[in-house]
C-alpha cells in the first residue's frame, strides 16, 4: 500500500496549461510583494514607524512605493546573481550573460521560455538589504527603523513564495518513507533513481510503491519541504514578529529577530531539504560518503546551513552592538539631562 501523499493532479507550473508566461511561481511572488507592501503601509499608517522607532521624519505613501522599488530591485538582482554564481558557477562563470536570459533549449533544440530558474533566498536577503540601505541613505531615513518595519512585513509574503516553489514542483526535500512524504510527478530524470541499486528497491518497498515491470528508474516520495518552510519561516516567524513589534527595546531589534528566526528555522528544515547535487555537503563529520537524497546524520552540513549559521551569528552580533549603542545613548542623554 502506498504510504505517500499524491501531489495534486490539477496543479501544474502554468496557471493555464500551454501558456508558459503565466506561471504560479511568478503570481505567488507578486502576491508576496503585495502582502509585504500592505503590511508595511499598515504599520506606517498606524503611526508605528514614528512611535516605536523614535524616528522623527514621517514616511509618505510615495516614500513606501519608492522604497519597495529599490528593495525589490536589489532583491531580484541579489537572488539571481547569488543563486547562479554560488550554486552553479561552472555554468554561469563561463557564460555570465545567461544569468538574466529567461530562455533555454529543450530536448528537440527548440528555444522555450523557462523564466529565471535559480533564485537564492540568501542572495535576495543581501540584495534587498543593500537596496534598503542605499534608499535610506539617499532619502535620509534611519535604516534600523525602516528595516524593523520591513522585517515584520516580509515573512507572511515569503509563505506565498514557497507555495510558488511547491506549485513549480521544485526545491522538494529528501526521499522519505514517512506518511507525510509526497511524490512530485514533475521531478526530472536527474532526480529519479535506478532500480538496479538494491537500496532503491528496498526504499520503494518500504514506501509501499509498486515497481512496474521492466522499469529502470523510479520516482520516490519526498518531504514537501517547501510547505515546511512556508509554515515555519513564513507564518510562524511572522506571528512572532507581529506580536512583539510594539515592544522592541531599540531600533534594529526586529530585523535582528527576523534574521535570527529565519536562520534558526531554515537550518533545521535543511535536514529535510535535498542539497544541491553539485554542492553536496561542504562540511561532513559523518562516516563514509554522504548520500544527499537520504537523511543520514545531523553532522552532514549543507551550503544552506552554512549560510543560515552566518545569519544567526551575524544577527546575534548585530543585536549586541545595537544594544550597547542604545545603552550608551541613553547614558549620554541621562548625563546631559541631569
Amino acid at each position: 500500500m502506498l504510504l505517500a501523499i499524491q501531489y495534486p493532479s490539477w496543479l501544474h507550473p502554468e496557471i493555464i496549461p500551454g501558456l508558459p508566461f503565466l506561471r504560479w511561481y511568478g503570481l505567488m511572488y507578486l502576491v508576496a510583494f503585495g502582502i509585504a507592501y500592505f503590511l508595511f503601509s499598515y504599520q506606517v499608517k498606524q503611526g508605528e514607524f514614528e512611535r516605536y522607532s523614535g524616528c522623527q521624519k514621517a514616511m509618505t505613501q510615495d516614500d513606501i512605493a519608492d522604497l519597495f522599488i529599490w528593495g525589490i530591485f536589489g532583491l531580484i538582482l541579489g537572488a539571481r546573481i547569488f543563486g547562479t554564481l554560488v550554486y552553479n558557477p561552472e555554468t554561469y562563470l563561463k557564460a555570465p550573460w545567461l544569468i538574466f536570459w529567461p530562455f533555454a533549449r529543450d530536448g528537440a533544440g527548440k528555444l522555450v521560455f523557462v523564466g529565471l530558474q535559480g533564485m537564492s533566498y540568501h542572495g535576495g536577503f543581501i540584495g534587498g538589504f543593500l537596496g534598503t540601505v542605499l534608499w535610506t541613505k539617499k532619502y535620509k531615513f534611519k535604516f534600523a527603523a525602516v528595516a524593523d518595519i520591513m522585517a515584520v512585513s516580509i515573512p507572511l509574503g515569503y509563505t506565498f513564495g514557497r507555495l510558488g516553489n511547491f506549485a513549480n514542483g521544485e526545491l522538494y526535500g529528501r526521499i522519505t518513507t514517512s506518511k507525510i512524504g509526497m511524490i512530485f510527478p514533475q521531478a526530472p530524470i536527474s532526480d529519479r533513481f535506478y532500480l538496479a541499486e538494491g537500496w532503491v528497491r528496498n526504499f520503494a518497498e518500504q514506501a509501499g510503491i509498486a515497481v512496474q515491470e521492466g522499469a529502470s528508474m523510479i520516482n520516490l516520495p519526498r518531504h514537501p519541504s517547501q510547505l515546511y518552510e512556508a509554515f515555519f519561516e513564513g507564518i510562524v516567524l511572522w506571528l512572532i514578529l507581529w506580536i512583539i513589534r510594539k515592544k522592541k527595546p531599540f531600533d534594529g531589534f526586529l530585523v535582528c529577530v527576523y534574521t535570527l528566526g529565519y536562520g534558526f528555522f531554515r537550518f533545521f528544515i535543511e535536514y529535510f531539504r535535498q542539497p544541491d547535487a553539485n554542492k553536496g555537503y561542504p562540511i561532513s563529520f559523518g562516516d563514509g560518503a554522504a548520500n544527499i537524497y537520504v537523511y543520514e546524520s545531523w553532522k552532514n552540513i549543507s551550503t544552506g546551513q552554512i549560510l543560515c549559521s552566518l545569519m544567526i551569528l551575524g544577527s546575534l552580533a548585530a543585536m549586541l552592538l545595537l544594544y550597547l549603542q542604545n545603552k550608551n545613548s541613553k547614558e549620554k542623554k541621562r548625563k546631559k539631562d541631569g
